[in-house]
């Protein structure tokens, strides 16, 4: 009851902003208009009017007493709100042709809610000055740190060949992640038994062929699953390992060299270049963590245990993977479609997408979620038990769900009958979450085009995947269709970014949000070197 109160109160502040700007931009009684901005600024509401506001600026010029009242009620908003504010505010008055000097000496009475100690006075005040200064620099604050900061001062053909070229590297990380999983599924990962930074040389005689073999046979895996192999079945299972591995290092050929050509032609500006360096930094670290899970399998396994690698360790270079992933593709989007359609399409489809967006977002995690809880049916070869449906060895619900072996904790993520009946419930969550969010989302009229083909795709590719799911399970796990739901995980999670980035909201600029746009790539960089740190010191 109180979402539905919040929500009629959002939108009777809108109405009344969007009224007030409407009366003041065409000419109407200029003090009722400003009481009824002041009104909606001071409730700390200016995110809800933001797109009226500038449409009323865009159909006629302000006049200079009106902004300078909204100017001067700006430390009446809360301080999460005032970055946005005065972003709002100095877009308007640049597209009404006004300078913005007057506006700099409003904002520097600040937001309130910085009192308190001195402490959060000084932050209060250091955050504000960034603020102001970026506020002064800029145009319009909010998109100097969005999407279209980008792809700034390019041409649209200038943008497709960068789309081109970041979906090229989608799609290759997409091939990557893929044949990860056929290695698993051929059980190749622990056939190299070494790792060079600059990639490895196969053997080319027969000679080679033995030494190599013979170090393989050093292997607990050799010793305890695989005695009697022969070299040529030592040569299948190399050569998928060394492929995933070789794959990988051509990711960082086919981002570097053709970010050179584009950067030489001034097609690269700072933000952009700034995001590319980062992911060449994740594509780097992703493979010392990759190293860093193979060697786990070379330890000697506890007893009537079968050699194989850390489920944990897999997990996370999985997960590194995923993230490597989310950020190419959502890279990608903001190339190729600045303005989401979302934006492009006005208040009505922004209210529908922020509706929809409440289910889509813990989605996302759910689906997240469920295909890490597949790396680790994966990685205790749970798949290959428990191999009826809709039952498990005829029980709805396993009597060997908790061992007495095993902590709590660690029984969910080591425990077979564990790991694969919570896959299967997180996969029934995702196909219910999502069938439901479609139901919803096709009754919203003004939901944008792209965002509904998002939703009926998402739906179809879910239960599609759910499908397979349960086929590839019912026939002991082949390698084909074992890669083929691994690739449909992909999928499934690709249509899901597609559709959290057509209903993505205007940008906007809190303090929280200008922090994290400004110095997110830095952050994050760091954090990147220290697991990479901290995976070669643990070698």
């Amino acid at each position: 009851m109180r979402g539905v109160q919040r929500l009629l109160q959002r939108s009777l502040q809108a109405g009344a902003a969007s009224e007030a700007l409407a009366a003041q931009a065409c000419g109407g009684e200029l003090a009722a208009a400003c009481r009824s901005l002041g009104r909606t600024a001071a409730a700390g509401s200016l995110r809800c009017f933001s797109i009226s506001a500038q449409q009323a600026w865009r159909s006629a010029a302000v006049r200079p007493a009106a902004s300078s009242f909204m100017a001067s009620h700006l430390h009446k908003v809360a301080a999460r709100q005032f970055g946005f504010a005065a972003s709002a505010l100095r877009a308007g008055r640049e597209v009404a042709g006004r300078g913005a000097a007057s506006v700099g000496a409003s904002l520097r009475a600040g937001p309130k809610g910085m009192a308190g100690s001195s402490l959060a006075r000084q932050a209060g005040r250091r955050l504000k000055s960034s603020i102001v200064h970026e506020f002064k620099s800029m145009p319009n604050a909010a998109e100097a740190y969005g999407p279209a900061a980008l792809t700034a001062g390019l041409t649209p053909g200038q943008r497709r060949q960068l789309a081109v070229w970041l979906g090229a590297c989608s799609a290759w990380v997409f091939v990557l992640v893929v044949v990860g999983g056929i290695t698993r599924l051929t059980r190749s990962g622990l056939s190299m038994t070494s790792w060079k930074f600059t990639g490895e040389r196969p053997p080319s005689t027969p000679e080679e062929w033995e030494e190599e073999f013979a170090r393989y046979k050093l292997t607990p895996e050799y010793i305890k699953t695989n005695q009697g192999m022969t070299v040529e079945e030592f040569k299948f299972i190399y050569f998928w390992e060394w492929g995933h591995r070789m794959w990988g290092r051509a990711l960082g050929l086919v981002v570097a060299i053709p970010a050179a050509y584009f950067a030489s032609r001034g097609m690269i500006n700072g933000a952009l270049g700034r995001r590319l360096a980062l992911l060449f930094l994740m594509g780097g670290t992703q493979g010392l963590v990759g190293w860093w899970m193979v060697r786990s399998g070379f330890r000697e396994p506890e007893e009537n245990q079968v050699p194989r690698v850390s489920t944990y360790r897999m997990a996370g270079h999985l997960a590194t993977a995923f993230t490597i992933f989310t950020a190419l593709v959502w890279t990608t989007l903001s190339v190729a479609v600045p303005i989401s359609p979302t934006m492009a399409a006005g208040p009505e489809a922004a209210h529908a997408a922020r509706l929809l967006s409440r289910w889509a977002h813990p989605l996302a995690a759910v689906i997240g979620i469920t295909a890490m809880s597949g790396c680790f049916v994966a990685g205790k070869d749970a798949g290959r038990a428990y191999n009826t449906w809709p039952d498990m060895n005829g029980e709805w619900f396993p009597s060997e769900y908790f061992s007495d072996r095993l902590p709590a904790l660690r029984n969910i993520f080591e425990n077979t009958a564990a790991v694969q009946f919570n896959h299967r419930m997180l996969a029934y969550t995702s196909l219910a979450g999502v069938l439901s969010m479609w139901r919803y989302g096709t009754q919203l009229p003004a939901l944008p085009p792209a965002a509904r083909l998002m939703l009926h795709a998402l739906a179809a590719a879910t239960a599609g995947q759910v499908t397979l799911g349960i086929t590839t399970l019912l026939t002991y796990v082949p390698v084909e269709l074992g890669a083929a739901h691994q690739a449909g995980a992909m999928v499934l999670f690709t249509l899901m970014l597609g559709l959290l980035y057509t209903i993505k909201p205007a940008p906007s600029l809190g303090t929280f949000r200008m922090l994290i746009a400004k110095y997110g790539n830095a952050a994050t960089a760091a954090a990147v070197l220290g697991v990479g740190g901290t995976v070669v010191n643990m070698h």
